[in-house]
């Protein structure tokens, strides 16, 4: 069985119990889901919109991040969702989970995960602000 069970850019809500579901397995000792979400505050800025965007590319791209995390560490299930489309305060944007053995390992192979999918899976950001001022933030 492959150890990607989940991996999906969507336009639609992204669910924490499907993600932890994907990733269960009775082979791991230790399970680590990070949430990713949509905060009031960027760099001083107070933040009342965000738009992500993807390449076409980007779910082959986040295939490759998963498949070097599990290459990498004893991963026994991995799972990662992106949300696109416009975000509201405290909406998630993103969730990774990973199961492996020992909870180290899992603590490890999620961080090398969540991190290289930020920078290297070409989705990007849109961030508007309260003060009418708007930046792009590319992911990678």
């Amino acid at each position: 069985m492959d150890v990607i069970r989940l991996l999906a850019i969507r336009d639609t809500p992204l669910s924490v119990d499907e993600v932890l579901s994907a990733v269960g397995d009775h082979a791991a000792g230790g399970t680590t889901i990070f949430v990713g979400t949509v905060r009031e505050e960027d760099q001083g800025k107070q933040v009342t919109l965000l738009s992500y965007s993807a390449h076409p590319s980007a779910e082959e791209e986040l295939r490759r991040v998963a498949e070097k995390v599990a290459a990498d560490f004893p991963v026994t299930a991995l799972a990662a969702v992106h949300r696109v489309g416009d975000l509201q305060l405290g909406d998630i944007a993103v969730i990774v989970a990973v199961a492996c053995p020992h909870r180290g390992e899992a603590f490890e192979a999620s961080r090398k995960l969540i991190d290289d999918l930020k920078h290297q899976v070409p989705i990007w950001k849109h961030q508007v602000f309260t003060d009418g001022a708007a930046e792009w933030v590319g992911a990678c």
